[in-house]
């Protein structure tokens, strides 16, 4: 595991210098015990450490990787800056995207359009439009051409605050060069998120599905080559909710982007009227269902707290296709919703049915799922326990809030101190709180 360096405790040879020029330097007269040590010692080692940690999801050591890249004396290049902010972009991380910006043009190294895209995108991610429209700003002070992808991400990162009134705007200023699917998608974000709900904001959500009808699949932009090569999808980009699955055709239709992210506002926003109409106007347009849709319906049925129609759209789409992993997990997540005996009882015979298929839960969903089931305030935490048990039967370990929540809720029950789970779980979270860096209250 890479961490920062404990400078204090190397010998003053191993220690980067630097000069009156500002350049940075490192001695060649480095001892075995660091060459042993260190991870890499050129640009091209770390650009490749940098890459392997966004690829594992472990965007919050990006900034001790470059730290460390700034300690040996190595000099970023473009490419690594742009390796850094898409990882912070990935990471929905805000704060460590405008360092890496700002060390960018100390160094010499204006960000050019696509850089600003990301951090643009990053915005969005972290529900900061205001820093959004500064940086449109930004790129305008500094004579960067925009491209059509800068104001589609602007737009879903003002959506993101439910700023209907920029959107708008924006839109207004699109439409000569004509709206693709992914504005209407913001359009619909920008009403799902602004306060307070009204009956305008479910109508507003048909009316652009409708409107987008005329968008076709000829006139959709096509990932730009940078996008491609920093394996960015336009998905991801206007973080669109079907991001973490576009690279699975069987599971979406991305032509369906909009009904993807209207279905995908009534399960947030608990309509399931307006999600009956949708699908409705999704048969009469001639599409079918693809597995993310029958995701967002069955939340929605969930949400409103009509669990036997929840279960049946999952058993009639499953009936003529094999269910994935999601669409079970969304299942027991939904079935928990509200912890009523008959959901429990499902969620705990969906895991059952799920084990005995052999799909296996891994450390995000059983996360997810540990952390739902350790709400139940009454009951014999059945569920809670089984999910437990899954995971530590493939020695997974879920992540520190799923388990702090699973600590309280067995804590709060008749249990005696030695208890071998309470001990085992008590342990667990220690460990992680340690390595989190959290003091245990």
């Amino acid at each position: 595991m890479i961490t920062r360096r404990l400078l204090s405790s190397w010998p003053r040879h191993c220690r980067t210098v630097a000069p009156a020029s500002g350049h940075r330097t490192f001695s060649a007269d480095v001892s075995p015990e660091y060459a042993r040590r260190n991870y890499a010692g050129n640009i091209s080692e770390y650009n490749t450490v940098i890459s392997s940690l966004i690829s594992q999801r472990r965007n919050f050591l990006l900034r001790d990787v470059y730290d460390d890249m700034m300690l040996d004396g190595v000099q970023p290049v473009r490419d690594t800056f742009h390796s850094l902010i898409v990882g912070c972009m990935k990471g929905s991380r805000l704060q460590d995207a405008f360092f890496f910006r700002d060390e960018m043009m100390a160094m010499g190294l204006p960000p050019d359009v696509n850089l600003y895209n990301f951090l643009i995108s990053t915005c969005g991610k972290c529900k900061s439009s205001d820093a959004a429209i500064k940086l449109l700003e930004e790129m305008k002070r500094h004579g960067v051409k925009l491209k059509g992808e800068t104001y589609i991400c602007l737009l879903n990162a003002c959506a993101a605050t439910g700023r209907t009134d920029l959107v708008l705007a924006l839109v207004r200023d699109m439409a000569a060069v004509g709206l693709n699917k992914f504005c209407y998608a913001g359009l619909i974000t920008a009403y799902k998120n602004k306060l307070p709900t009204t009956e305008e904001t479910f109508a507003k959500i048909i009316e652009y599905v409708q409107a987008s009808k005329g968008w076709s699949s000829v006139e959709a932009s096509t990932e730009s080559g940078e996008n491609v090569m920093m394996n960015v999808s336009l998905e991801e980009l206007y973080n669109i909710p079907t991001a973490e699955y576009v690279h699975r055709r069987v599971f979406i239709n991305r032509q369906l982007t909009v009904y993807h992210v209207a279905l995908h506002a009534c399960a947030e926003l608990k309509n399931k009227e307006t999600m009956e109409t949708l699908l409705d106007m999704l048969k009469t347009d001639g599409h079918t269902y693809d597995a993310f849709i029958v995701m967002q319906a069955m939340r929605c049925y969930f949400h409103c707290g009509d669990i036997d129609s929840g279960v049946k759209i999952f058993e009639e789409y499953t009936s003529s296709r094999p269910p994935t992993a999601e669409l079970f997990v969304t299942l027991v997540e939904g079935a928990m919703v509200g912890y009523t005996p008959k959901g429990m009882q499902l969620a705990q015979d969906t895991l059952e049915k799920m084990n005995a298929r052999g799909m296996f839960l891994n450390a995000r969903m059983g996360s997810d799922l540990l952390l739902a089931a350790a709400g139940e305030k009454t009951g014999g935490y059945t569920t809670a326990n089984y999910i437990w048990d899954l995971l530590q039967s493939r020695k997974i370990n879920p992540s520190l809030p799923a388990v702090e929540a699973y600590y309280k809720g067995l804590k709060q029950r008749e249990i005696p101190s030695d208890d071998p789970r309470l001990v085992l779980v008590g342990r667990t979270y220690d460990n992680l709180s340690i390595r989190s860096g959290r003091r245990n209250e």
